[in-house]
């Protein structure tokens, strides 16, 4: 039987478990096909604070786990971080080459190489209204990743998330549809995220000043927030407005 074969069996097993453990263990099988030694499920979230509503599973020593998640790593992560630049999986090198990187994420590479993890290969999931998250495959330092079995680790990665999404029902998790802005109220935020202040919009959209501001503050009261920047995050996240709308090329 060829290695596609065997690992289709293993991502049809992905799609029928009902269980985080059932889980876990398709994905060490899955490893064991792909010759991979490590496996990591998760939403980018601080873990220790998100509790049971963020997906999370894995077999990374325990010492670098504890560490991971005393320090909220999951936010700042740059394998995370890079995995919100990517449309389909990246190696662990690449990564210098998508994002810039600070002395404290050197840092933690660093670490986490001294805690057995070396190279590894990582699909992004990126569902939109949900914490961004993926899929990665590693290696201990020094044991290097198969190029040839990592379009194999796309499709397992894929399906390993899908799966968990089912098992931690995330789609049910209270996460209620975004409020819907009014098109002034979104044309006034959109004009607030590239700069402009309540006078210039108001210019922009042919309104007087203390209309702009009303729309401002009707939109936070929608989001229920009560600043113009966290109305901002959350139009963002939800994709009401885009990043290329507020930075047009």
């Amino acid at each position: 039987m060829g290695i596609y074969s065997r690992v289709s069996e293993v991502v049809e097993m992905m799609t029928s478990v009902k269980t985080a453990d059932a889980l876990a263990e398709a994905l060490r099988i899955m490893c064991s096909k792909l010759d991979f030694q490590y496996f990591a499920l998760a939403h980018h979230v601080d873990i220790l604070k998100a509790g049971r509503r963020a997906i999370r599973l894995h077999n990374y020593p325990q010492q670098w786990a504890d560490y991971y998640d005393a320090n909220a790593l999951g936010v700042s992560d740059p394998v995370h971080r890079a995995s919100h630049m990517k449309g389909a999986g990246f190696m662990w090198s690449e990564i210098p080459n998508l994002i810039p990187l600070t002395r404290r994420d050197r840092q933690m590479m660093i670490m986490g190489g001294e805690q057995g993890i070396g190279d590894g290969f990582t699909v992004p999931m990126n569902v939109p209204g949900e914490a961004r998250g993926s899929c990665s495959f590693a290696n201990e330092k020094g044991r290097p990743v198969r190029a040839d079995r990592l379009w194999l680790a796309q499709l397992a990665g894929t399906f390993a998330f899908e799966s968990a999404r089912r098992i931690w029902e995330v789609t049910s998790l209270g996460i209620d549809p975004p409020p819907a802005l009014t098109d002034r109220q979104r044309d006034c935020a959109l004009w607030v995220g590239r700069g402009k202040g309540d006078w210039e919009i108001g210019r922009i959209l042919n309104v007087s000043e203390e209309t702009v501001a009303l729309h401002i503050k009707h939109g936070c009261e929608r989001y229920g927030v009560n600043k113009r920047t966290l109305l901002l995050i959350r139009i963002l996240r939800d994709g009401t407005v885009t990043f290329e709308y507020l930075l047009p090329v």
